[in-house]
């Protein structure tokens, strides 16, 4: 076996600030005491689910189950992907510019002309990269299942990929920024970014076994001030729309753990019959890179130099040791944190 439990994770989209979230994965695969038994994502997040997921697959495989050697081949999957994107010619093209006085410029000729009229020809650089750092007949039967999420541009809903449905234009329809590219079409479906409907989506993980669920976030639920700054109005927008179908997935579970607790429900795992076990427990644990990345800025996530990849990359790996260090115990018997003020309306 080699782990001690089990978890699911949910992995937050970001632009280059998932590379904070690499960190955080690379530090709890290098302690092994975890595996993962489901993960889901949106955009950069779905991209670290999907090659977390490939790698360990083919770790898994060449080692005959062996979840150490897993974990470190995960780890070097990780790490290429990252690595790869830096060296990306024209990849600053998926995430912005990298200045702000740069990302406001292109702000404003995303409202005067749309990709279809300044990138009609649908070049995205995105699609070389994933084509060549992701085993998708590695991540298919890998034992970690992995859910990338969409949004339906039509009907507004996820759409969550999974299984034999993970592909490379499965990855680049959740990371399909509308302003930049066109939509991603598969089956007769147009899709965009998957941060607009589940950043990342939680109910696909109710499915598994575990109870657990640890989320990475990246993007900061509160800020402090009001911004008057035509860069930090966007950004704040941007924000509180990538984050309205989290806070509310997490109202959900909050509500119905309430009820579980007070009795009002039995949970799925108890040995009840009928509707009264028909819901799930969950403990929910998170490790919050909010107060880490608040300083950079919204530029800064289209910003893919190895310099800043790599410092977010160690920002994660501390932040996650730090959450090992005090919250493993706790996996498996309760949540680490408490959704009530988190979500409260009075904060």
């Amino acid at each position: 076996m080699g782990y001690e439990k089990r978890i699911n994770l949910a992995l937050q989209g970001g632009g280059s600030h998932g590379a904070y979230t690499w960190g955080v994965l690379d530090a709890l695969l290098e302690d092994g005491r975890l595996a993962f038994e489901a993960v889901s994502g949106a955009s950069a997040g779905a991209m670290n689910a999907a090659v977390l997921g490939a790698g360990y697959g083919a770790g898994w495989a060449a080692s005959d189950g062996d979840h150490t050697k897993a974990c470190k081949q995960a780890r070097v999957a990780l790490k290429k992907f990252w690595m790869a994107l830096g060296d990306k010619p024209g990849f600053h093209a998926v995430f912005g510019a990298g200045a702000t006085s740069a990302l406001l410029g292109f702000d404003l000729l995303t409202r005067i002309a749309s990709p279809y009229q300044f990138n009609p020809l649908n070049i995205n650089p995105l699609r070389e990269l994933i084509e060549s750092q992701i085993d998708f007949e590695a991540l298919r039967a890998s034992p970690m299942k992995v859910y990338v999420c969409a949004t339906d541009v039509q009907t507004g809903r996820a759409k969550v990929f999974s299984g034999e449905q993970l592909s490379c234009a499965a990855l680049m329809a959740s990371a399909c920024l509308p302003h930049v590219f066109q939509a991603v079409e598969i089956g007769g479906r147009a899709y965009w970014d998957g941060g607009y409907s589940g950043n990342p989506p939680l109910y696909p993980l109710y499915e598994s076994e575990s109870e657990d669920m640890l989320l990475v976030k990246i993007n900061p639920f509160k800020r402090t001030g009001l911004p008057d700054e035509s860069a930090e109005i966007v950004e704040r927008i941007n924000e509180i729309s990538f984050n309205t179908p989290l806070l509310q997935e997490l109202r959900a579970i909050g509500f119905v753990q309430r009820l579980i607790r007070e009795g009002m429900l039995k949970p799925k795992s108890s040995k009840a019959r009928g509707k009264g076990g028909r819901y799930k427990r969950v403990y929910m644990h998170m490790v919050d890179g909010g107060q880490d990345l608040q300083a950079f800025g919204a530029a800064s996530k289209f910003n893919t130099s190895e310099e800043f990849v790599n410092t977010l990359f160690k920002l994660g790996r501390k932040r996650a040791r730090a959450w090992l260090k005090a919250h493993f115990d706790t996996v498996g018997t309760a949540s680490s944190f408490d959704l009530v003020p988190l979500l409260s309306a009075a904060d």
